[in-house]
């Protein structure tokens, strides 16, 4: 079975990082520390809930995998201190992270960001100490910010549990940042992966890009789940406003068991919608929405109802000037239907589904270091960007060793470029877009063009040989190279 017209269909790419070696950071940690002092100071106002924190980076010998490297860095940042920052008009709020990827972000920031941009960055510390610390206060105020100032870029970071809640020592099990921060700007999560021509697909029929929208708000994420102690009976209780009480009987436990209830809203269900037809609309194609309504029959058959009226309502004419459909389908239908296509589509999921999904999707175009990750709310108000991946705990403790390694940036990289380019269209500021793109580009030419690549992308190749691949700190200067001769082309 075909979905039609499944020459529309195809996924982009991610895989998992799964770079085995620790991120060196060979020149970039010799030479990071005054560039970042020369140019953080002078060029980037921060609105700090609290102050960075300094890294330990060890700093490695020189290997023959990285000829010249601190060479090559040296020269690429004195042409950079030459080129005339380009002035970003509004502020973005930056959400710092946790591990590995704080560590590869901090990079990006001194490599990319402050040496060409004039930007006033809002800084807020999401690393899990200081969540805990403040209570997880400064995961709120970073959401709140977003919504003030429009556009917030975040890096990747953890979700506690029993075993982090014992490693940190913590005060409690703190809630997923991004669940806070979904819930409260009450967005849709968009997952879309980074096609690069020569890493190969794990699903080979994927040819054209898959692009997941995730409901960004309630269900699973926000409920309340408990152990259910012994024998007893289960009820939900919902009080009306100004009315009677009304009991609702779950089950009736004989023993010791587990209980979950969760909920969602009209109102947030209606936003998703609205995002998801315009996602399809803005990329051109065309929209499923999958739920399980056949077992959910109220509460997902609450999602396909509203999204159908909005679809008749809103947007049938629209889809249809264009060529393009709306479908509802249940989602293990979807999902088969998924692998076989050719790609071409937009998802639109319930919470949970499409966390799963997106991830499937990631690791179906080759690695869960090349899909962006967006959140946007229904009227364009507020737009967060942000790794697809985690904070690669396994390659952060190998760099605590001393050890090389070779993470993928490019999600991270692209967290702050899909954050510059949507700030550069509000504000009007083309330049902003245009050096944004330039980066994009120079991350995907330097494996398609130069074959520059971190582990996770040789192994997607199928070479395990360590000529195939380069650390992060190699990958990243040689992205600085492209960049550089970019914008002397583009003249910015």
């Amino acid at each position: 079975m075909q979905l039609r017209n499944t020459s529309a269909l195809a996924l982009r790419g991610v895989s998992s990082l799964s770079a085995s070696s620790s991120c060196a950071r060979r020149s970039i940690l010799s030479s990071s520390s005054s560039f970042s002092s020369h140019y953080s100071t002078s060029s980037v106002s921060r609105s700090i809930a609290r102050p960075a924190a300094t890294t330990l980076r060890p700093v490695l010998a020189p290997s023959s995998a990285q000829p010249n490297s601190s060479v090559f860095s040296t020269h690429i940042r004195t042409m950079a201190s030459q080129v005339q920052k380009i002035k970003v008009k509004n502020p973005v709020v930056e959400l710092d992270g946790d591990e590995m990827t704080r560590i590869i972000w901090q990079d990006i920031k001194d490599k990319f960001i402050t040496p060409y941009l004039d930007i006033d960055l809002k800084y807020y510390d999401l690393g899990l100490e200081y969540r805990d610390q403040t209570d997880d206060q400064v995961t709120i105020d970073a959401a709140e910010a977003i919504k003030k100032y429009g556009v917030g870029v975040k890096c990747a970071t953890i979700t506690p549990d029993e075993a982090r809640v014992k490693e940190f020592n913590l005060k409690k099990m703190w809630l997923s940042p991004n669940g806070t921060i979904r819930n409260i700007l009450n967005g849709t999560v968009f997952r879309e992966p980074i096609v690069i021509d020569n890493i190969p697909r794990l699903v080979p029929g994927w040819k054209q890009p898959i692009i997941i929208g995730r409901h960004a708000f309630g269900d699973q994420y926000r409920a309340k789940d408990q152990v259910i102690p012994g024998e007893g009976t289960l009820e939900v209780i919902f009080t009306p406003k100004g009315g009677e009480p009304e009991r609702i009987k779950v089950y009736d436990f004989a023993g010791p068991g587990v209980a979950q209830t969760q909920y969602n809203t009209d109102e947030s269900i209606i936003g998703f919608a609205h995002s998801s037809f315009k996602m399809a609309l803005l990329k051109e194609l065309p929209l499923y929405m999958s739920t399980k309504n056949t077992i959910l029959k109220k509460y997902d058959g609450r999602f396909k109802d509203i999204f159908q009226e909005i679809y008749e309502k809103d947007y049938k004419k629209d889809f249809e000037a264009k060529g393009l459909w709306y479908e509802h389908r249940l989602i293990d239908d979807m999902v088969a239907q998924m692998i076989k296509s050719e790609g071409g589509f937009v998802i639109a999921m319930k919470n949970y589904d499409g966390d799963v999904q997106s991830d499937i999707v990631a690791q179906g175009f080759g690695s869960l270091g090349l899909m962006t990750s967006t959140l946007a709310t229904p009227d364009g108000t507020a737009f967060e960007s942000e790794a697809a991946h985690g904070t690669v705990t396994r390659h952060y403790r190998e760099h605590q060793k001393g050890r090389e390694t070779s993470t993928n940036p490019i999600a991270s990289i692209f967290a702050w470029t899909r954050g510059l380019i949507q700030r550069g269209k509000v504000d009007g500021t083309p330049e902003v877009v245009t050096f944004a793109e330039a980066l994009e580009k120079a991350c995907i030419d330097t494996v398609n063009e130069d074959e520059i690549m971190t582990k996770d992308l040789a192994l997607a190749r199928g070479r395990k040989d360590r000529e195939a691949w380069v650390t992060t700190s190699v990958y990243l200067e040689a992205v600085e190279k492209r960049l550089k001769r970019s914008l002397q082309k583009a003249k910015l």
